[in-house]
């Protein structure tokens, strides 16, 4: 059908600019010249339009913020089968504290929290993984 379309839309222009013809060319070298602008026109015209693509970009993005909106949940969910203290080591490090920060509010050392931090990651991923 499209086939069709194009070839009827070529002849209809073939048709409206035979008056403009100046015979500088042979004639099968302008015809194929509108031809080809014609169809050049038509998927120009066939592109989506800006609009839409933003659309669809903005529904891309609502998934993925969903996605990474759900991800959090299950973070949060698996959080909650840490026990206290590794819950207030994983929530201090979640707000970007630095290991010897949350060494001197916890009351341990830094080199602790790297350890505590190693195994409360596995635990997690753990949790995660369990959890699908």
């Amino acid at each position: 059908m499209e086939r069709e379309d194009l070839f009827q839309e070529i002849v209809l222009q073939l048709w409206r600019s035979f008056p403009t013809f100046r015979n500088e060319s042979k004639i099968t070298t302008w015809m194929y010249r509108i031809a080809l602008n014609t169809a050049i026109s038509g998927l120009r015209k066939k592109r989506v339009p800006t609009t839409e693509l933003e659309a669809v970009s903005y529904q891309i993005k609502d998934e993925k913020e969903d996605y990474l909106e759900d991800k959090l949940v299950q973070l949060y969910k698996a959080i909650n089968y840490l026990s206290d203290i590794e819950k207030s080591i994983v929530l201090l490090y979640l707000e970007d504290k630095p290991y010897d920060e949350i060494a001197e509010i916890i009351g341990i050392s830094a080199n602790y929290v790297a350890v505590k931090m190693n195994r409360i990651k596995e635990k997690l991923r753990t949790l995660l993984k369990t959890e699908r």
